[in-house]
């Protein structure tokens, strides 16, 4: 890593970002030893400009920032380093400095679809015994689509009569036998995804 300290007065912007939803969390800065303690340590520390010192996030609240990958920009004078947050970053207690709770908690749900995705897939290729993913697959497309349809009904039911709770139950049920029809068809959702992204284009 070939850094140029000496353009920014010794410290360098270092961006924080959740590994896994890709959030920004806050933005600090880093001089030569801060960085090399974050490097060693693997958790993030800063060189704070109101105490003077070194200072190792989540030191005093225990929301430390464990460091996946750094990374330095095309000038070399700022950093992007990944991490997983443990517990939130702000000391308002947010997720993000930047307040960007909805947006995050979208993508997780996101990044989980996919998740769920890849498990299906997997237990089409490598059926594991007791698995009641392989039991529908062994049931065939048929079935399976007679299930998303049976989740469906059920959904439209709780949603008309305003069982809010309920119908989340339902509509995971929903969500997932549909997972399972378009891998039992050979399908992705990313196939439906795309033609989503076309109509939207329209």
């Amino acid at each position: 890593m070939n850094l140029d300290f000496d353009k920014t007065d010794g410290l360098i912007p270092a961006i924080i970002q959740d590994n896994t939803t890709g959030q920004v969390l806050m933005l600090g800065y880093m001089n030569r030893e801060a960085l090399n303690k974050t490097q060693q340590e693997k958790l993030v520390t800063f060189f704070s400009r109101s105490k003077n010192r070194l200072w190792t996030k989540g030191e005093t609240s225990g929301n430390t920032l464990k460091v996946v990958s750094i990374t330095e920009d095309c000038d070399n004078d700022a950093l992007l380093i990944k991490v997983n947050p443990n517990g939130p970053t702000c000391h308002t207690g947010s997720t993000s400095c930047f307040g960007e709770e909805t947006a995050a908690n979208r993508i997780k749900a996101i990044r989980f679809l996919a998740q769920l995705e890849n498990v299906i897939q997997e237990r089409k290729t490598h059926p594991a015994e007791g698995s009641y993913t392989n039991f529908m697959f062994e049931k065939g497309v048929n079935k399976i689509a007679q299930k998303v349809g049976e989740e469906a009904v059920e959904t439209v039911i709780d949603a008309v009569a305003g069982k809010l709770d309920t119908m989340k139950g339902e509509a995971a049920d929903l969500l997932y036998h549909l997972l399972v029809l378009l891998a039992a068809t050979g399908l992705e959702l990313k196939d439906v995804v795309a033609v989503l992204q076309e109509r939207h284009k329209k």
